[in-house]
């Protein structure tokens, strides 16, 4: 609050309650943006690629020394969201008459996409 003097200057007066407040209210604005910085999400890197023939690709499966991943293809097209870039070995799970398959050593980048381009399934023998 404050009051007015006759020469025109002001005199403030601190509630010293409001004080308490104002400073509890900062120290939470503080400590929640704080958080919100140090949590934030990593870049994320893609891996994608097709499967012919199509119809016949299942699953797709990304597997590294710290994660193991899967998708359900569509239409052939398999996508990955990766948090943790390194190095996967991508396997395609594949009805019969076609083989499951496997691509060893995609290195992946943060922030990168990784485009594996066709994939083609072998049949059995």
């Amino acid at each position: 609050m404050f009051s007015v003097i006759r020469d025109h200057t002001y005199s403030f007066t601190f509630n010293p309650m409001i004080m308490k407040k104002t400073k509890i209210t900062l120290l939470g604005l503080a400590i929640a943006i704080a958080g919100l910085v140090s949590f934030r999400q990593p870049a994320t890197s893609l891996i994608k690629g097709k499967v012919t023939p199509a119809f016949y690709g299942v699953n797709a499966w990304a597997i590294s020394e710290h994660d193991t991943l899967y998708t359900s293809i569509s239409d052939g097209n398999f996508e990955f969201a990766i948090n943790e870039p390194g190095t996967y070995r991508i396997v395609i799970e594949a009805r019969s008459p076609y083989r499951n398959m496997a691509k060893d050593g995609i290195v992946v980048n943060a922030g990168q996409e990784t485009n594996l381009g066709e994939l083609s399934l072998q049949k059995w023998q």
